[in-house]
Formats: C-alpha cells, sequence, structure tokens
C-alpha cells in the first residue's frame, strides 16, 4: 500500500484538517502517516483557538515518518506560525524526490486566521520552490501574491503563472470561488499549459473541500499516477463525496 505523509493541523469539528486527510486517504486505499502542526478547537462556524506544536517537535514527526521509507507523497495543509514554515521545510529538505502538494492553508472557512503573516512570506520563499503542486482557491491566489482577488480567467491565470514564477512547479486553480456554472479547476504547468477540470457546483457546503482535493492528488501521486491524471481521478473523487450524504469522519 502507498503513503502519504499529511502535514497540518487538527480540527475538532472533524470537517477539516488531518481528520478529513486520514479519511480521504483511507478511502482510497492509501496509508496515512501524520505530522501534526496545531491543535485547533473548532466547530462549523467558528475558529475558536489554535495552539501550535513546538516547531522541533514538528520536525521531528516528519524526520521519523519520512525515516520509515514508505512515503510516497507530502500533502502539507495548516502551518500556523513562521517557526512551523521553516520547522517543515527543513524536515523535508533532504527528500527532494518525494512529491510535495502544498495546500496554502490561510484561512478557515468560518473566516479565522490559520497562518501568521511572516509564516506566509516564509511559505513563498521556503515551500513554494519546493512544491510539486500547489492548491490554491482564488482569494488564496492573491494572498500569496500580494494582489487583488481576480475578477476573470484572464487574471486567475496571470495569477497562476506568477506563482509558477516564484518556484511551484505546477498550479492547480481552484474554482470553487469564482462566479461560474461550473466549479472548474485550472491545472498550469506553464504560461500555455493548461488543462481544466469541471464539475457541478455543490450546495451542500461541506467543510474541507481544500483539504480533501489536495490529499486525493496526493494519494494518486503515491500510486504512481501523472500529475495530470491524479488531478483528474481527485476532483471526480471530491465531486461524489460532495454528492454523498455526510456522514461522520
Amino acid at each position: 500500500m502507498s503513503a502519504v505523509l499529511v502535514i497540518g493541523g487538527s480540527d475538532s469539528s472533524g470537517g477539516a484538517g488531518l481528520v478529513r486527510d486520514i479519511a480521504t486517504l483511507t478511502e482510497l486505499s492509501t496509508q496515512a502517516l501524520c505530522a501534526v502542526t496545531a491543535v485547533t478547537a473548532q466547530t462549523d462556524g467558528a475558529v475558536l483557538s489554535v495552539y501550535p506544536l513546538p516547531p522541533p517537535l514538528v520536525r521531528e514527526q516528519i524526520v521519523s515518518a519520512l525515516a520509515t521509507g514508505r512515503v510516497r507523497a507530502i500533502k502539507i495543509g495548516m502551518l500556523a506560525t513562521l517557526d512551523t514554515v521553516l520547522a517543515v521545510a527543513e524536515g523535508i529538505a533532504a527528500h527532494a524526490a518525494v512529491p510535495v502538494v502544498l495546500d496554502p492553508v490561510l484561512a478557515a472557512s468560518s473566516g479565522g486566521t490559520l497562518l501568521e503573516a511572516a509564516g506566509l512570506v516564509a511559505l513563498r520563499q521556503q515551500l513554494l520552490p519546493r512544491a510539486t503542486l500547489l492548491t490554491p482557491n482564488i482569494p488564496e491566489c492573491a494572498a500569496l501574491l500580494g494582489t487583488a482577488l481576480a475578477r476573470s480567467e484572464t487574471e486567475l491565470l496571470q495569477q497562476g503563472c506568477a506563482l509558477l514564477a516564484l518556484g511551484a512547479r505546477a498550479v492547480l486553480l481552484k474554482g470553487g470561488h469564482a462566479a461560474t456554472p461550473e466549479a472548474t479547476d485550472l491545472l498550469l504547468t506553464g504560461a500555455d499549459a493548461v488543462r481544466r477540470f469541471s464539475a457541478p457546483r455543490s450546495a451542500s457546503g461541506r467543510r474541507g473541500t481544500g483539504c480533501t482535493l489536495a490529499c486525493a492528488i496526493a494519494a494518486g501521486l503515491a500510486a504512481g499516477l501523472e500529475l495530470s491524471a491524479a488531478c483528474a481521478r481527485a476532483k471526480d473523487y471530491l465531486s461524489n463525496w460532495l454528492r454523498a450524504p455526510a456522514t461522520p469522519n
């Protein structure tokens, strides 16, 4: 069985974070190894508190997980602080051959901040160049670049190219926040290399969609799928998950 190392925070409500990551990997027959970056107290409507773990402990979790030799992909989610970003970058540095899916978790869907400003700068400098795939939504694109929200696909693709210029090898621009009939994600691997993945919009209101998609892509990469195929499979998985009745994780 292939294995993915998931690096991120816990969510006491079970809607997102490591709980959602593990559920996704389990459903995709992929082993989950974990490095916890922070413990959060959340409901479906609010982030009540965030307690970052000591950065040396975060690094030790990553190093020990990678030392098993089983990890075939890494998915990075919530990091919370500058020191945690640096610890993660240090922890994965010796494993450049392992693909990394970087989900830039900057804020909760309820509005709580999940990465401090200095951590965002470090993420751009230290982790974005390590990303096999970066998976931002429209607000995250703008925040990563310090620009206004993209108002059209042309503007969004321009922002995606700017993220490629910062070092990401590929960018999946998620269209969940776009005002379009379908939710269309754009996989950008170069200025003229774009593939679209579309699905009907869901009115389910379920949390954890970003975690689910990024983790499903990591599972595909761990299984040996090419990036575009991993994204396509993950999009189908997410669409099916959104259509299914919600059940406890």
